[in-house]
């Protein structure tokens, strides 16, 4: 269930309860008006611990994060506009791409993907998005 902000009428946050959350003060993803935005959303499981060593395992579990964010502010990826993706390794870019692809090939958001450093080494990629819900004026 989202949580409305009582300083930002108009504006529902969604949370996975994670202490960083919290500890850094964000959202996993905040609506506003018809416009969501999810925050980077690594492949971890219950107690913020990474899913597995394997990057296409961390991906999809970031992509289902991702999707629960999505449906509990009223979206669905077929709502996303922007994706971005941050790889630790570019060896995996491809492996990430092929994921996304399952996931966003007949949506086609704009996107990007990177290669870049960790806070925690275990994390191999994290995704961010934007959605816009309604249609294209």
């Amino acid at each position: 269930m989202p949580e409305a902000d009582p300083k930002r009428p108009g504006r529902l946050r969604h949370s996975t309860g994670s202490k960083y959350e919290f500890q850094f003060g964000y959202s996993r993803a905040v609506r506003h008006g018809n416009v969501i935005r999810i925050a980077g959303t690594a492949g971890l499981g219950e107690g913020g611990t990474v899913v597995s060593d394997d990057v296409v395992e961390q991906m999809r579990r970031a992509l289902q994060i991702m999707k629960e964010a999505l449906a509990d502010l009223g979206g669905t990826f077929e709502d996303v506009i922007m994706t971005r993706l941050y790889v630790a390794d570019d060896r995996d870019i491809e492996s990430v791409a092929i994921i996304h692809g399952e996931t966003f090939r007949d949506i086609r958001p704009a996107s990007t993907i990177v290669t870049v450093g960790f806070i925690d080494p275990r994390i191999l990629v994290e995704i961010e998005a934007e959605a816009v819900i309604g249609p294209a004026q």
